[in-house]
């Protein structure tokens, strides 16, 4: 009787490898999330309540929440616009392109901030134009979607463009055999193939949004009740050594982010289900 070899493993077994998982994933996310509920838990509910829903507070979850939804919107329509370019059209200069896609990963969002207020600032090389036009884009809520714009575009445009790539055009060729129209056959066959990705990217890039920091701190202006963001809000809280009242701002936002993410996965998941079954 051959003697059977037993299979060899590039990595652990399921146990240690899970064990790892675990490990990993409770000193990186979970303890750090643990003891942010526990410094708010600090307050009295009556202090909770009063921070997390003062004017000044509300005012700059709602323009982060705003601002933060019309710019994943934006990128959820031209980041797949560009992937669809990348994907299906050869040109000179694509590499060059493609490579500019990643720009906001590398780019400090200091830095990017900075880039961004000198050129839409009223005396900019764009702004001055828009001012001309009586249209105000730096130190404006109009000014933070730009910023949030550009530094969520690479991931609307890295979800969906491998998903482009391995779409089998043979249900295009046959749909076009049958007399369809290229709208119906975007309609009925590329946008339910795709939907699922260009969800998680509008998920990714409305989260990273909802966080952002560097690139927004300077082209906002930092009024309160007009274009204060939360983050920049909770650094205000921490300046001012009130770590239990940063802590409570966080939490709020961190469980609306957490449901939103969850809703939009769901959604996700529905949709993949449906594509999937037809």
């Amino acid at each position: 009787m051959a003697n059977k070899r037993k299979r060899h493993r590039v990595l652990p077994g399921f146990g240690l490898s899970m064990g790892y998982t675990l490990i990993y994933l409770s000193l990186i996310v979970l303890i750090p999330i643990a003891f942010l509920f526990l410094k708010a838990s600090t307050l009295s509910l009556a202090d909770f309540w009063e921070t997390v829903t003062d004017d000044r507070v509300v005012a700059s979850y709602k323009l982060t929440i705003y601002t933060s939804l019309i710019a994943a919107l934006v990128n959820a329509v031209f980041g797949t616009l560009i992937a669809w370019v990348l994907v299906r059209y050869d040109f000179y200069g694509k590499r060059i392109i493609d490579a500019l896609v990643d720009l906001p990963f590398a780019l400090p969002t200091a830095v990017a901030g900075i880039a961004l207020t000198t050129i839409y600032a009223p005396n900019g090389w764009i702004g001055q134009y828009f001012e001309a036009m009586g249209i105000k884009v730096a130190y404006t809520p109009l000014g933070i979607m730009v910023a949030l714009t550009f530094i969520g575009l690479p991931f609307v445009v890295r979800s969906v463009q491998p998903v482009l790539q391995d779409l089998d055009r043979q249900y295009e060729e046959a749909a076009s055999t049958l007399g369809a129209s290229s709208t119906q056959i975007f309609v009925k066959i590329i946008l339910p193939a795709i939907f699922p990705a260009i969800l998680t990217g509008f998920a990714l890039a409305f989260a990273r949004a909802l966080g952002e920091y560097g690139s927004v701190v300077f082209i906002s202006g930092n009024m309160p009740m007009k274009t204060e963001i939360v983050p920049l809000l909770i650094i205000t809280k921490l300046e001012q050594f009130n770590y239990a009242g940063a802590a409570a701002i966080a939490v709020v936002m961190l469980v609306f982010s957490f449901v939103l993410l969850f809703l939009i996965n769901f959604w996700q998941w529905r949709t993949t289900k449906k594509y999937q079954m037809n």
